[in-house]
This record gives structure tokens, sequence and C-alpha cells, in this order.
């Protein structure tokens, strides 16, 4: 029975909190093994591993929903890599629409940065000017 570790060993092995346990097991993610006669849940070293993959699908971006529906597909006798692989190129076409965005956003910001006279009193400033337009004003402004 030693194999068999308290939600406090589990977090620790995994690197994280005890709360993120807890928080995997309301959601239904990560299941106890049992309890023990104090009522400690236990777990398996499973559980370590599902927890490591769940929070290295995060770091690539995945929600938790989505890694609940990889996890599915993990131990479906139906699922084929296929089914993930489809997931992640959706996965990279959002990361590729965010960066995009950040592309588009970085350009607006370094013309404010150059259009900015830093002697100029604020009530001149371009970057606050841009910041008051409001919607209809920046269509007439085009």
């Amino acid at each position: 029975m030693s194999d068999l570790l308290t939600v406090g060993k589990v977090a620790k092995k995994a690197g994280v909190n005890i709360q993120t346990v807890r928080y995997y097991e309301r959601r239904g993610i990560l299941l106890p093994e049992g309890r023990r006669e104090s009522g400690y849940r236990i777990y398996t070293e499973d559980a370590v591993r599902k927890i490591r993959f769940i929070k290295k699908a995060q770091e690539l971006g995945f929600t938790l929903r989505e890694v609940e529906q990889l996890l599915r597909l993990r131990v479906s006798d139906r699922a084929r890599c296929g089914d993930i692989k489809r997931r992640t190129e959706a996965k990279l076409r959002d990361v590729q629409l965010k960066i995009s965005g950040l592309h588009a956003l970085e350009r607006v910001l370094k013309d404010l940065v150059k259009s900015c006279r830093v002697q100029a009193t604020t009530d001149r400033c371009p970057v606050l000017k841009t910041l008051e337009v409001d919607g209809d004003e920046r269509r007439t402004q085009r």
C-alpha cells in the first residue's frame, strides 16, 4: 500500500498545489483510488502522470475543457491519432490568429510611440488623443 499517495503527495510530485488536485477532482478529471480508514483520499502514480499531462497541455495553450477531451480520447478504443492531430491543428490556428492580432497591436503601438512629441503638453499628446477618440469619430477620420 506504499504506492498509494495522499493528495498532498500527489500535489508535490506533480508540482501543483493541493487546491489544484481538489479542483480536478471536483471537475471529475481526477478521481481518487479510494479512501483510507482515516477518510483521506488516496491516489496512484497515475494521478501524478495525469496532472503532468494536464499542465503540459495547458502550457501548449489548450483550455481545461480541451484537455478533458484529449484525456477522453487518450483512453478511448475508437480514437485515433488523427483525432488528436485535428484538435492540435485547430489550436495552432487559434495561436496563429492571436499572433497576427498581436502583430497588428504592435504596429499601432509603435506608430503611437513615433507620433509622440516628448515636449508637448498632455492636451496635445497623440497617444491620449487616440485613446479619447470614440468609434464614430475614428470612422470619420479615416
